[in-house]
């Protein structure tokens, strides 16, 4: 099942230009005339995007944490009033279904993700719910906007609040929804959810408060430098966590516990963590700007003639120029030259996540043969 989001009030805004059509972000503004100073406001200023085409639910009920907790990876059974967390639904083999970050607030379970999966996900829980006290239920009157920017403090009084909220953490808005802060795309990242009534008035608040209106490209930018993947764009139907670094728990920043109780998937995520290695993993490539297009995602990556990976999203950013996340074989140093069709790209080696320590696992079986 999959959905088309109705295009946000945001794209009348004078100067709001869209995305092409069939992106996934073709429902909000793309930029605003100037994305990569966009890009920059976000992130050494203050800038607001319009994320309103995220899929939001609820779950609500006194087992709705509890039985979240049995089907999806992340540890989020005791997760206190006004805290956070990102969470995986994981296939029968241990590849990604969905990524999705909740909050728990007042007695409720918020849920946000993709727009075109969210039906899907909702679809799922609400068939794993059986005799637990938990509803997931659809919040067709919500909506997502994301503040960036290390002067996020001067925008407080216009939320109506007398602080931010630390890392994962939730504070209510006095209209409704609440603003909760995120580890990525930058340092200083927070979203709003909020009512969809309540969103121009957000916006014209905000941009009031000094907030400068930003695309969903500068948003893109800033994840792709970030590193953090996107669903769908940067996954495929292979992609196990271990690949795209969403293993550890809340304050670790990832989706994925590993000392938790069974769940689908959990058999792949422990032979991995515990015996084996994945067979990618995901890096930041910087491509040759001199090209005259851009390659664009799905696109195979190839070394010496061989194709060795999969390019996911592709973005121009202020700073590094192209750039790309991208999916390759775990076997293939970091130096190795790759093309992308006509276009030379780079791993950048600051991405490359190391996972060379010794796994419990083999270490265990080691000891056992006396070694």
């Amino acid at each position: 099942m999959s959905v088309v989001a109705a295009p946000s009030p945001v794209l009348a805004v004078p100067g709001a230009v869209a995305a092409v059509p069939g992106s996934p972000d073709a429902p909000v503004p793309w930029h605003y005339g100037d994305p990569l100073g966009e890009q920059r406001a976000a992130n050494e200023r203050l800038a607001l995007v319009d994320r309103s085409h995220r899929f939001v639910f609820s779950i609500t009920g006194a087992e709705r944490l509890t039985w979240l907790h049995t089907v999806t990876s992340q540890h989020i059974a005791e997760l206190a009033d006004g805290r956070s967390a990102e969470n995986l639904d994981l296939d029968l083999n241990g590849r990604v279904q969905h990524h999705f970050v909740l909050t728990e607030l007042a007695g409720t379970v918020w849920i946000d993700t993709e727009a075109e999966r969210g039906p899907a996900l909702l679809d799922f829980l609400g068939k794993m719910v059986f005799w637990a006290d938990a509803k997931p239920q659809a919040e067709p009157d919500y909506a997502v906007l994301s503040l960036l920017g290390p002067l996020a403090h001067t925008a407080t009084p216009a939320l109506g609040l007398d602080r931010l909220p630390e890392t994962y953490e939730a504070l209510p808005l006095p209209g409704g929804g609440f603003l909760r802060r995120m580890p990525w795309p930058t340092a200083d990242s927070f979203d709003l959810v909020v009512p969809r009534d309540q969103l121009m008035t957000h916006w014209t608040e905000l941009t009031a408060a000094g907030a400068q209106p930003a695309g969903s490209w500068a948003y893109e930018a800033l994840r792709v430098a970030a590193a953090r993947p996107r669903i769908g764009v940067d996954t495929d139907d292979r992609t196990i966590p271990h690949e795209v670094n969403w293993i550890g728990a809340p304050d670790e920043y990832g989706a994925v516990h590993l000392q938790k109780g069974c769940y689908r998937g959990q058999e792949t995520v422990a032979r991995v963590h515990n015996l084996g290695k994945p067979p990618r993993r995901l890096v930041l490539l910087h491509l040759d700007g001199s090209a005259d297009e851009r390659p664009t995602p799905g696109d195979p990556i190839t070394a010496g003639g061989r194709t060795v990976g999969v390019l996911g999203t592709v973005i121009d950013h202020y700073e590094l120029g192209p750039i790309a996340l991208a999916l390759i074989k775990r076997n293939i140093p970091v130096d190795t030259q790759l093309t992308v069709d006509d276009t030379a790209a780079a791993v950048d080696p600051d991405s490359v996540v190391a996972d060379d320590s010794p796994q419990p696992g083999r270490q265990a079986i080691e000891r056992l043969r006396g070694r």
